[in-house]
């Protein structure tokens, strides 16, 4: 069924409301030296970056893409078996490890602080494991201690672009006699500063959508306007059994600084996991005691960069294509090509759900006759996982 109206214009609220109308965003996996971050990285994109034990082994960020679980995905492609098959991607980016001071410089700290700058939104790891053979940066584990050393740090950084932004809006004024401050610009730029000062991010203040849009115009390179999901990593052992003694702590100095989801997780697990691959009864003893937090991770970054996508499926290829939240019909076959969005005709639409429910072989023929199988128009705001045929004018509407 289509949305609601309604259910259609609900604006984005929280980190959403600053993000880019992209739908080729990424996460950045940001937190401490040595707290997994790299491992992380490794495991989520199946790479082999470096990992090793001491503060920068990490200095240019590594950059790479995994694919998003999707039961609905797997569904079509079992159905159709196309020979091509490509699923959503979520964009990450492993930013080595900041430390006390980064935003004055120290560790390389300013490099560091530009790359997350550049990302969209922020996996934050956090350390809650002991373990000797792996050092910490400040000797201790102390994860509330870590949360607070980061959330300075990027705050710090923000402060320093704000204040920049300001010189150089008055500086731009001074030279144009036929510009001046707005009072939007001014009480934007005021309270952005005192929400940083107090080490607030960006994200947690409340603005009228002009103030909104004032952030997004005059300050689109903040870091704490961007959306931060918690990965918290423990020993095997903590989070087979699913305690551990910093994971209160945690949960409530989230609660105390702005809210943001908390996923437990454990890099050894997911390790040794990975490496039972090829051993169907070592896998499954594993995943007897405990289930992979990977796919949880991937699938909210995905939510909170407020990112969904639609499939196109037939006989040749299934495949899901990312959009933005929110994005109309004639934008979504623009992200095809876009020749399908200058010459928009109709959007040919069954939802997922729908499909499953009435289907029972590759194609649309009972769909329709189901009455699931309807057409709309250039105004229609596509629902995550509708499966779209685009109907268009080669000509471009001409």
């Amino acid at each position: 069924m289509p949305p609601k109206k309604g259910e259609e214009e609900q604006a984005p609220t929280g980190a959403a409301r600053f993000g880019r109308v992209k739908n080729n965003l990424k996460m950045g996996v940001v937190g401490l030296p040595n707290v997994g971050k790299s491992s992380l990285f490794n495991l989520l994109t199946e790479q082999s970056v470096a990992a090793e034990n001491y503060p920068f082994c990490t200095i240019e960020p590594n950059e790479a893409r995994c694919a998003v679980p999707d039961e609905r995905y797997d569904y079509l492609c079992n159905m159709w078996d196309p020979p091509s098959k490509y699923p959503a991607y979520l964009g990450l980016t492993d930013i080595a490890g900041l430390v006390k001071g980064a935003a004055e410089g120290a560790g390389l700290g300013n490099a560091f602080l530009s790359h997350i700058q550049k990302v969209d939104g922020i996996f934050h790891v956090v350390r809650s494991f002991d373990n000797p053979e792996v050092c910490h940066v400040d000797d201790t584990i102390d994860p509330v201690r870590d949360l607070d050393t980061i959330q300075h740090e990027l705050c710090q950084k923000d402060l320093a672009y704000v204040l920049s932004a300001v010189e150089q809006e008055k500086k731009d004024v001074k030279k144009n006699p036929t510009m001046k401050l707005s009072l939007t610009f001014t009480t934007v730029m005021e309270k952005v500063q005192a929400l940083l000062e107090a080490n607030k991010p960006v994200r947690d203040g409340e603005f009228s959508p002009p103030e909104v849009d004032m952030i997004i115009n005059k300050l689109g390179h903040l870091i704490t306007s961007k959306p931060v999901i918690y990965l918290v990593n423990l020993t095997e052992k903590d989070y087979i059994r699913k305690k551990n003694k910093h994971l209160l702590k945690i949960h409530t100095w989230i609660k105390e600084h702005g809210g943001g989801m908390m996923i437990p997780f454990s890099i050894e697990y997911e390790q040794n996991l990975w490496d039972a691959r090829a051993d169907p009864a070592a896998t499954e003893a594993l995943t007897a005691e405990a289930k992979s937090a990977m796919p949880k991770m991937i699938v909210q970054g995905y939510k909170e960069l407020n990112l969904m996508y639609f499939f196109t499926a037939g006989e040749k290829e299934v495949r899901c294509w990312t959009v933005y939240n929110g994005a109309l019909a004639p934008q979504a076959a623009g992200v095809i090509h876009t020749d399908f969005e200058k010459g928009f005709i109709k959007a040919e639409i069954v939802g997922f759900d729908d499909f499953k429910a009435v289907t029972t072989r590759k194609g649309m023929a009972e769909a329709k006759e189901a009455g699931k199988y309807r057409q709309e128009g250039k105004g229609y705001r596509v629902v995550d996982g509708d499966i779209i045929h685009f109907l268009f004018n080669p000509k471009g509407g001409k």
